[in-house]
């Protein structure tokens, strides 16, 4: 499927209903640049006004999960640019540029690594060598006692 089809299938998706059968479009949301104009060239008059830096923050914070969720929801590509763009708008707004996001991503990845391997925590042994130690002189200390001087 290419952009144009993505972008046609999202567009008919717009004005009717999500997966969870609400309306897509719910009222006062942060919305791409170009929906009120979408909406005007539907026929209907967008009520809008510009967000100050507070609000704009909170709202890409809002904004992030709504497309968290409906990533989760279809697992699409679609969404996942979604959330990309979020990100992108995100760091603009913190003062952070995409380039030093993928720094400190890399960083990290470099330090700690990423998730290919799909490795899965579920916790640490308790009889680590270091547990086994401890129990070990705890025990020594019960069978012998030691008197401090």
């Amino acid at each position: 499927m290419d952009l144009d089809e993505i972008t046609q299938k999202k567009q008919e998706t717009v004005n009717t209903t999500n997966y969870k059968g609400r309306d897509t479009m719910r009222e006062g949301k942060l919305v791409r640049d170009n929906i009120p104009d979408i909406i005007r060239a539907d026929g209907k008059t967008p009520v809008t006004r510009i967000l100050d830096q507070e609000e704009y923050l909170n709202e890409l914070d809002r904004k992030l999960q709504e497309e968290v969720a409906e990533y989760q929801a279809d697992k699409s590509l679609e969404e996942l640019a979604d959330i990309l763009e979020v990100l992108s708008a995100i760091c603009k707004a913190r003062g952070y540029s995409r380039k030093d996001l993928l720094k400190v991503r890399d960083e990290k990845r470099r330090k700690r690594g990423g998730f290919e391997k799909r490795i899965y925590w579920s916790g640490n042994d308790r009889l680590s060598i270091y547990g086994i130690l401890q129990q070990t002189a705890l025990a020594l200390v019960c069978i012998f006692p030691i008197r401090l001087i």
